[in-house]
């Protein structure tokens, strides 16, 4: 039995972190929470930044991905490189028989992800792209609230993923080792919420805004969309800009209205002047802990994955399409 098999029946899930960037340090925190999942090996191409985890955390750091001893430590692995790694490090693990959880996007091309896909399929190994909004408590609850037919039919959808952050020197801005700029950073948060929140994405359709920091990729965009039941949507991305709200999506239906935000969120319903509170807000460790914990009851069997490598791949596309239709002023199918 390989060691991603004799992990479903094992109390710990053996794991390998590779990259130690921000959202990797994020991810060591919250796996230290998961009750089931345990830390094996780093993989930390600095070695000053892999030295100094690997004995806080009393583990093994390598230096490369294809170490051969790796596959012997480790059960599953969580990728945080950036993302034009994402392919070949995801496919690596997948062919020695180990599951994978790889920050989002999940490839730079759909061409990639269907790959990864079929692979995992066909090795019956676990792939998911992560995407934390997805364990937020306030999105599922208002998916229920949507789909118990409170806000009646829902007509409209609007996200805002804006803050000022200077990217210059961060790799996110670096084309060729992102894929783009904030559309692919943070957009694709919003069409995986997006889909969650009201199903498949029809067409789509970006903006590029005014370029503000000077950047080889865009600082700035807002994207339109329909999905396949006909909602209209709308999505602001931007490193420049801020929107001060504490909402982050608005959702609003033929019979009321619904509003997630950072602290806290609501609806109301027409002819109501009352709204009515739900959930907590978000917290970002308690999001990638959620995700980590229903990753880790996926080896076992014992939860479906949340986000299945096909909305992972609905998700590439999404943004795939939306660049295609930027500065084009036209709408463009999404290949789903």
């Amino acid at each position: 039995m390989s060691a991603a098999g004799a992990a479903t029946g094992n109390k710990q899930v053996r794991f390998g972190l590779a990259g130690l960037g921000r959202i990797g340090t994020s991810h060591l925190e919250a796996m230290s929470q998961v009750q089931g999942a345990t830390l094996a090996a780093i993989i930390e191409p600095r070695a000053a930044v892999g030295s100094a985890v690997s004995e806080q955390k009393q583990v093994p750091c390598f230096a490369d991905y294809a170490h051969p001893e790796l596959p012997k430590l480790v059960d599953a692995v969580v990728i945080c490189t950036p993302p034009n790694l994402h392919h070949g490090i995801v496919k690596h693990f997948l062919e020695r028989g180990i599951h994978v959880l790889c920050e989002k996007p999940l490839t730079l091309t759909s061409h990639d992800a269907e790959e990864l896909a079929a692979l995992a399929s066909a090795k019956g190994l676990v792939l998911m792209m992560a995407s934390k909004f997805r364990y937020v408590d306030d999105i599922i609850k208002a998916k229920a609230i949507m789909e118990a037919g409170i806000l009646g039919r829902i007509v409209l959808f609007e996200n805002t993923f804006c803050g000022k952050v200077m990217m210059k020197d961060r790799w996110n801005a670096n084309k060729a080792v992102s894929g783009g700029g904030v559309l692919i950073d943070n957009g694709t948060h919003s069409v995986d919420v997006a889909r969650y929140l009201l199903g498949p994405i029809q067409e789509i359709q970006a903006q590029n805004g005014l370029a503000a920091q000077a950047l080889d990729v865009e600082d700035t965009v807002r994207v339109q969309f329909r999905t396949r039941a006909g909602v209209m949507g709308m999505i602001d991305l931007s490193w420049s800009i801020n929107k001060d709200s504490d909402v982050y999506v608005n959702v609003y239906g033929s019979e009321g209205t619904l509003l997630i935000g950072w602290a806290g969120s609501r609806y109301r319903q027409d002819g109501n002047a009352k709204w009515v509170p739900f959930g907590t807000g978000y917290d970002k460790t308690v999001a990638l802990r959620r995700q980590l914990e229903n990753f880790v009851a996926c080896l076992s069997g014992k939860e479906a994955p949340l986000i299945t490598p096909q909305d992972a791949l609905a998700s590439v596309k999404a943004i795939e399409a939306a660049y295609a239709s930027a500065g084009k002023n036209h709408w463009q199918a999404v290949g789903v």
